[in-house]
């Protein structure tokens, strides 16, 4: 990976740049000032920083959401396969485990956090087994919560909010179970949902495009709410990107990450009877898409999304609930302030 190179400096003007009409009531400026800098002074500063990125994974075990993980990242960042050997009992209610990693590349560090959450849809009766996840989700909105009315609080809050739940569906071609539909119904509000459908190459492509319009109608009537919602949209252009994406969605993917020689190149790909799936082939499955659309335009999006729409509506409601949070003394993390 070749390494960032910083932008030359703007050199200042000889002359003074030709007054040019404003609108909005601004001032003219008559020479270079340097305004533009701060794009740079930005970027330094979050470099030195880095990034905090939390990523849930939620579906039955065996969908192959730990190796579609570990190919969007294209590095083993998810815990091992959620599997059930024989010698291991399945666990009666939904655990939550968390594995994190610093990733690098072109020297922009990154703090990822998957969170599985293996025992989801295995059980004979899933009655409201989305319930320690959502529990979870908001514990970690509590948890920040918490720093931020600190008297002394840190100068960086440590951030384990879930910024995205990957939300895996099972290929059946049918329509989505009522596990699939109570889930997004009750979480879609508190945490930006990406439903998509696992392993894909399991469909013809007539038997993909039939069930992702059906899944699309299913998700609309019942009211279930999967990022990014309309109501988000800030502008025209939002919207028209939004658009085509909602359109698309639920991604269609294949994960895997094993490389094969295809035409002479090396292509990470699943191996079948009748020929090499390859994962970021557009033609083969629609992985390339979720990657660019999660990590490579909307990642900083759902950030935002997370701490300004769905941890503000946790605040606004618990401080509404409680009468407002009592600042915590720095002396003790449980002791209260009587101010």
């Amino acid at each position: 990976m070749s390494e960032i190179v910083p932008p030359e400096v703007r050199p200042k003007p000889a002359v003074p740049a030709k007054p040019q009409g404003s609108s909005g009531g601004g001032s003219t400026l008559l020479g270079y000032v340097g305004i533009d800098t701060i794009i740079e002074q930005m970027r330094k500063k979050t470099m030195k920083t880095g990034f905090d990125f939390n990523v849930m994974v939620v579906g039955q075990s065996g969908l192959g959401k730990s190796t579609l993980v570990n190919t969007l990242f294209k590095s083993q960042v998810s815990r091992r396969s959620s599997g059930w050997s024989r010698d291991e009992k399945i666990p009666r209610t939904v655990e939550i485990k968390s594995v994190s990693h610093v990733i690098e590349e072109g020297g922009v560090k990154m703090k990822l956090t998957v969170i599985d959450t293996p025992g989801f849809g295995d059980q004979i009766n899933n009655e409201n087994c989305w319930e320690p996840i959502s529990k979870y989700i908001n514990e970690q909105y509590e948890k920040f919560l918490k720093e931020e009315v600190n008297i002394a609080r840190k100068k960086r809050i440590p951030d384990t909010r879930v910024h995205c739940c990957l939300y895996f569906i099972s290929p059946t071609g049918h329509s989505l179970r009522q596990l699939d539909i109570e889930f997004m119904k009750h979480l879609g509000r508190a945490v930006n949902i990406i439903p998509v459908i696992a392993k894909a190459d399991t469909l013809t492509p007539e038997e993909k495009t039939e069930f992702k319009q059906r899944v699309r109608k299913e998700l609309e009537v019942c009211g279930a709410e999967f990022y990014p919602q309309k109501e988000f949209d800030e502008d025209m252009e939002d919207k028209s990107d939004n658009d085509k994406i909602r359109e698309t969605m639920p991604f269609a993917v294949v994960g895997s990450d094993k490389e094969y020689q295809v035409n002479g190149k090396r292509v990470l790909g699943r191996k079948t009877a009748w020929g090499i799936v390859e994962v970021e082939n557009p033609n083969h499955c629609e992985f390339s898409l979720l990657r660019d659309f999660l990590i490579r335009s909307h990642l900083q999006d759902l950030k935002e999304v997370t701490h300004n729409i769905h941890y503000e509506t946790y605040r606004a409601k618990r401080l509404n609930d409680n009468g407002g949070l009592h600042p915590i003394s720095s002396s003790s993390d449980t002791q209260e302030s009587n101010l």
